[in-house]
């Protein structure tokens, strides 16, 4: 298999990237559900502590998958609509912007963030910052569970691919 995508197929990275962070996305969606739906049981206990961390991870993966998509973009299979592009764009911008709104709320919050044991920012002392505890307050939640929706839909759209043009399937899947 390539390492670099062509109008066929898409690479190996290209191949990982997707596949590894649908299986983050998908670990940060059951922390989340576990969070919310299961609070104080062994189950959030289990969960929840690695959400912040691997939501930066995916927050810097998707930053490298979009460089790497724009290294690749003459080589890149084409996509079959335009609502198919436009979907992927919406899916690439919320997978950025969930991440980055939960940032901007936990600098807001004064305290010290070190994912994975590597200081991100220090805390600071004084009042806390209201309009960034207010857009993460407002926004991450609420827009992760569209990401989740339109992932849904993503999903379901490539099963139906899957059967009707196994080719576009195929470009992603193996």
């Amino acid at each position: 298999m390539a390492i670099k995508d062509n109008r066929e197929r898409y690479g190996l990275v290209s191949r990982t990237l997707h596949w590894g962070m649908a299986l983050l996305i998908l670990w940060q969606f059951l922390s989340a559900g576990a969070h919310y739906f299961l609070e104080d049981t062994a189950i959030e206990a289990f969960f929840w502590p690695s959400h912040k961390p691997l939501g930066v991870l995916l927050l810097l993966l998707m930053v490298l998958r979009l460089l790497w998509a724009l290294f690749n973009a003459k080589r890149r299979p084409p996509s079959i609509n335009l609502a198919a592009k436009l979907g992927h764009a919406i899916l690439y911008l919320l997978v950025i912007a969930v991440p980055t709104i939960a940032l901007i709320r936990q600098y807001g919050s004064g305290r010290a963030f070190e994912p994975f044991g590597i200081p991100l920012f220090a805390g600071f002392e004084g009042d806390k910052i209201d309009w960034m505890l207010k857009l993460g307050g407002d926004w991450h939640g609420e827009l992760g569970w569209v990401l989740l929706v339109l992932l849904l839909g993503h999903v379901a759209m490539a099963l139906k691919h899957r059967k009707s043009q196994a080719e576009v399937f195929k470009r992603m899947g193996g």
